[in-house]
Parts: C-alpha cells; structure tokens; sequence
C-alpha cells in the first residue's frame, strides 16, 4: 500500500487530520466493548438481511461452488463498507422503533383491558 493508507480513511480528507471531523474523532474515542454492542443486532433478522444486502453488493455466487475473488480500490471498499454501516444502523433503528411500537401496542391493550 502507499503512504496515505496510514493517514486514516481517505473518506475524511484533510479533516481528520486537522481535527476538524468530530464525528470521526467520537468513534476513535469509543471503547471496543461500546462499538460492539453498537454493532451487535438483536435479532438474527436483521442479520439475515444484512447478509443478503452485501451478496446483493459483491455478487450471488455459493462459496461453496465457486472460488470467488474480489479486487477494488481502497476508495471503493471505503464506500462499500460505508454502505454496509449504514445499511446496519438504519436496520438496527428500525428493530428498535418495531420493539418500540410492539411495547406501546402491548401498554395500550392493556390499558384497555384494565378499563
């Protein structure tokens, strides 16, 4: 690899290094017990459907049959995984918000039972 792939990801240009990208800052500052349960889903639903998000991304060739390899850029693994992460977090907010509005429909049919 070349001199800037130990600069950090060139996805944050010359912020990162001028300190400037707080966001960037914020999760280099996390603990790696934080960023897993972050990362870990509660179901193996959203799994599921991350699992079928990146085959649908590199290709829907069986492992099992094909010796399959992948060649990119940095800059476009970058946007891969960056699409993989958000792909995650909007996945990982929509499980919440389901459990969310289970837990309320369940208080309000209780709610009325109890009237």
């Amino acid at each position: 690899m070349n001199k800037s792939s130990s600069q950090g990801p060139e996805l944050f240009g010359n912020e990162s290094e001028s300190g400037h990208n707080w966001l960037w800052q914020y999760v280099q500052s996390m603990s790696p017990e934080t960023m897993a349960q972050l990362s870990r889903p509660s179901s193996g639903d959203v799994y599921q459907v991350m699992e079928r998000n990146i085959i649908g991304l590199l290709g829907n060739l069986p492992s099992e049959h094909f010796g399959v390899t992948i060649t990119t850029s940095r800059e476009h693994l970058g946007r891969l995984l960056a699409s993989a992460m958000i792909s995650g977090y909007f996945l990982r907010n929509a499980e919440q918000r389901m459990a969310f509005e289970r837990s309320f429909s369940a208080a309000e049919a209780n709610a009325s039972e109890a009237e």
